[in-house]
């Protein structure tokens, strides 16, 4: 991400902090405390969502707001709870019995940031963990403790991509809706099944792409079949049939038919 944004984005200000080790939402935030003014609005993203949603409305909320969604089965997510007149009164990580369908989508405005960081900075300081990790859920819900007015807005658009289940099917979502295909197939023998996106600088020879399948840059794929897949920057697949699989960037794979999920700088050979 570093690296993209300086990359697209050179003008603008920035600044990058690492979470190490990694104790949650919450914790991230509060690594960023001394780049936060007193007061400043903030927005808060988590990275692993992808919301479609006017971010020039959410910007325009008079009040501190947070983005939720209506779902079927929330106790995967933070659930808020709002009172008659549309404000959060209770707030809750992850519940085992959630009280309401309200998802918390990973999109906040907050405008109270100084008693957002001192909600931060007593949750830390007292080690209060919910399922083990230091929670943004729990230090806003300490803000409405302490008076803050939290509004919702809906989001009626929301990927999650926490896990390899949910990635590929936002990934085929998004492929759907952009429709990236090829319009001229300029690799040897090969077949493109729209929806597909293929980034500059790949190899692919003797193969079938698609349905579904993103492959990233200075990637190489011989004599393969990938469907339901996305697969990183310069990595190498090779005499393999995947399909519902999740390649990392640099990583090599050589004749396997198989469903994978596999990181960063990994090499296989099944030969």
């Amino acid at each position: 991400m570093e690296d993209y944004i300086k990359t697209q984005y050179p003008g603008i200000e920035k600044k990058f902090i690492v979470q190490e080790p990694r104790e949650g939402t919450g914790h991230a935030v509060w690594l960023a405390r001394d780049l936060i003014l007193s007061d400043e609005e903030v927005i808060i993203a988590l990275g692993d969502t992808i919301f479609d949603v006017s971010l020039k409305d959410v910007l325009g909320q008079p009040e501190s707001s947070l983005g939720v969604k209506k779902v079927n089965d929330p106790r995967n997510f933070g659930v808020a709870e709002l009172d008659s007149v549309g404000y959060i009164r209770h707030m809750v990580e992850k519940p085992p019995i959630p009280k309401s369908n309200l998802a918390l989508v990973g999109l906040y405005k907050i405008r109270e940031s100084k008693l957002l960081l001192e909600s931060l900075n007593h949750i830390i300081k007292k080690n209060l963990r919910t399922h083990g990790e230091f929670q943004l859920t729990d230090a806003i819900m300490r803000m409405v403790e302490k008076g803050a007015k939290i509004r919702t807005f809906p989001v009626e658009n929301w990927y999650d991509c926490g896990n390899k289940e949910s990635l590929l099917e936002t990934n085929a979502v998004l492929l759907r809706k952009t429709s990236n295909t090829p319009t001229v197939n300029r690799f040897e023998n090969t077949i493109l099944i729209p929806p597909v996106v293929i980034a500059e600088h790949c190899h692919i020879s003797n193969s079938i792409i698609g349905p579904n399948v993103s492959i990233g840059d200075h990637s190489t794929i011989r004599y393969s079949i990938l469907k339901d897949a996305i697969i990183g920057s310069y990595s190498e697949i090779e005499n393999a049939v995947l399909h519902h699989s999740v390649i990392g960037s640099d990583a090599t794979l050589r004749g396997q038919s198989q469903s994978l999920n596999l990181g960063d700088s990994t090499e296989i050979d099944f030969g």
